[in-house]
């Protein structure tokens, strides 16, 4: 849980991946909410939108995530809610500009309650993980650039 934590904290944005009506998987980048990760995860989003009718449709969701830390698939369950709360909780400057302000009608949020976690973090900065699988590419030795690990939540 702690690689997952580390991944989810350092990075701003993450890929959304719904089913639509027509049984497509349909991706959009969201940005990460500042909120602590223990299995869920949220964002903001309009509500009507497409997004939010795929969701109400097929609940099934995917959310990837990659940052300096490392790289962070995410299967779970998603839903959609105006709560008022967590909504003030989770409101920030960054999400003004899409809305008319917290009380705009078409404010919502997305929770994606995750089931299973497959995570790649590494363990040294980027750079030193392209030389080691460069460098693996070269040799033919099997390069380590970090762990990987699926979770179940």
């Amino acid at each position: 849980m702690k690689e997952l934590i580390k991944i989810v904290k350092d990075a701003d944005i993450a890929i959304l991946t719904t089913i639509n009506a027509q049984g497509q998987l349909v991706s959009r980048p969201l940005a990460v909410q500042e909120a602590e990760f223990d299995g869920d995860l949220w964002f903001f989003t309009e509500d009507p939108s497409p997004k939010a009718d795929d969701i109400r449709a097929n609940p099934q969701v995917n959310v990837s995530i990659s940052s300096d830390k490392g790289y962070l698939s995410i299967a779970g369950t998603a839903m959609l809610t105006k709560d008022r709360a967590k909504i003030d909780e989770l409101w920030s400057a960054s999400v003004k500009p899409w809305f008319d302000g917290k009380d705009d009608p078409s404010v919502a949020l997305i929770k994606v309650d995750a089931d299973t976690a497959e995570y790649w973090s590494m363990d040294t900065p980027r750079v030193v993980a392209a030389f080691k699988i460069a460098k693996g590419m070269v040799t033919g030795e099997r390069p380590d650039p970090g762990k990987n690990d699926v979770v179940n939540l």
